[in-house]
């Protein structure tokens, strides 16, 4: 059987991996955005906490996808909960660090003159400083996005949803006619996806992005 007959035969299979591993990636990025984010306001102000908010972030980066899968069956089960934690945690550091980036290239002389207007902290923040750098914290968060749709994949070692299925099932039939098409079925589902990611971020940038900021 060639892959494209497989797929003609898989096409219900396919769409519906495709749609739980969209949704697999979109709810952790959302976390990893919300957390990030709020990491990366909280701490850029201070070298201290800016430098152990990034050290912290990027030792996720570190620890083994199969070994953090596993380690989160006790605590949370099989599934979506402990793929959807392990996925965040992998997708804290471009968020932070474009956040702290973001915020640290707004340039001192705008942020004063809104202080010199009577402009509170919290205002300065989100009038000024967040929109000012913007494109550059959702370009971490478009990174974070691809890094996800790649590892999400490993999530069928615990049972996650999505294209992780077709591939370690192929792997596992090693030998068998049918072992490749599952595994590239898995693979070209995985790219499109990640292309799908892509062009909505690079779309969300532009849309959220005022023109003077560009």
């Amino acid at each position: 059987m060639t892959l494209w007959e497989f797929l003609g035969r898989r096409y219900d299979d396919m769409l519906e991996a495709g749609l739980q591993h969209i949704v697999l990636v979109g709810v952790s990025v959302l976390l990893a955005t919300v957390i990030g984010v709020a990491l990366g306001v909280a701490t850029y102000h201070t070298e201290r906490p800016r430098e152990l908010a990034l050290a912290v972030t990027g030792s996720f980066l570190t620890i083994p996808s199969f070994a953090l899968f596993v380690l989160l069956i006790p605590p949370l089960g099989i599934g979506f909960p402990p793929v959807v934690v392990a996925l965040t945690m992998y997708g804290l550091l471009p968020v932070v660090r474009n956040t702290i980036t973001g915020l640290r290239e707004v340039d001192p002389a705008i942020v004063e003159s809104a202080q010199g207007m009577g402009l509170s902290r919290a205002q300065r923040l989100t009038r000024i400083e967040l929109p000012l750098a913007w494109p550059v914290i959702v370009t971490g968060v478009r990174v974070t996005a691809l890094i996800l749709v790649g590892i999400a994949t490993i999530g069928a070692v615990v049972d996650g949803p999505g294209y992780g299925e077709f591939i370690f099932d192929g792997l596992a039939r090693v030998g068998s006619p049918v072992a490749i098409n599952l595994v590239l079925a898995g693979m070209i589902g995985v790219i499109i996806v990640a292309l799908l990611f892509d062009t909505a971020f690079n779309l969300i940038g532009k849309l959220t992005t005022s023109r003077g900021v560009r």
